[in-house]
């Protein structure tokens, strides 16, 4: 993305780009998800070659969860571990460090954090520790969907006081409801991140 220049405090964050998102035979399919991957494999290609961390986040829930509509949550079972469905689409280059998240059934929308979906106690994933270990003060992000783990991990990046680059064509949304999309993209920017074309 133009005017993203990456180097050792820069990060790239590769949210979600998983088979049951962005393949269209998956549970969860974002429309046009896997439209975004050659985009984000150059992102990742430029920070590598700048010195950049790259860190995927990668759904990975049981069989049986809150989380799910089988559960009482709103969303089909998806990216169950260790199933096709959870692995990363086969098309994107993974070349950095994976944070998983849901992984003991909570809802596990930012890469920054999974809360439980009884409870609502939030705990902190990794991601933001080896932010802190890196010195990392900007973090681009990108991946799948824009109105839901995207803004969510965007969001947390801003309450933690990175600088935070969102890239509108290498994100695509759900709209479970009609304007969520623009919703999403109000919230980011309402917070300072810096939403781009």
């Amino acid at each position: 993305m133009p005017g993203v220049g990456y180097g050792p405090r820069v990060g790239l964050l590769v949210v979600d780009v998983q088979n049951d998102f962005a393949d269209p035979a998956g549970s969860l399919y974002v429309a046009d998800g896997e439209q975004v991957i050659a985009g984000i494999n150059a992102q990742v290609a430029a920070a590598r070659a700048a010195g950049s961390p790259v860190f995927y986040s990668q759904d990975w829930h049981p069989a049986e969860t809150p989380h799910f509509v089988t559960g009482g949550g709103v969303w089909p079972p998806h990216c169950v571990a260790g199933s096709r469905g959870a692995a990363f689409h086969p098309d994107l280059v993974v070349d950095g460090e994976v944070i998983r998240k849901g992984v003991d059934g909570a809802d596990g929308y930012s890469a920054f954090s999974v809360r439980d979906p009884r409870s609502g106690v939030r705990r902190a994933t990794l991601l933001g520790e080896r932010l802190g270990q890196l010195g990392i003060t900007t973090l681009v992000v990108v991946g799948l969907a824009g109105d839901h783990c995207v803004r969510a991990s965007a969001l947390d990046a801003r309450a933690q006081g990175l600088t935070v680059v969102l890239p509108l064509a290498l994100t695509r949304f759900v709209n479970l409801h009609p304007g969520d999309d623009d919703r999403a993209v109000d919230a980011m920017r309402e917070a300072g991140v810096l939403v781009g074309g």
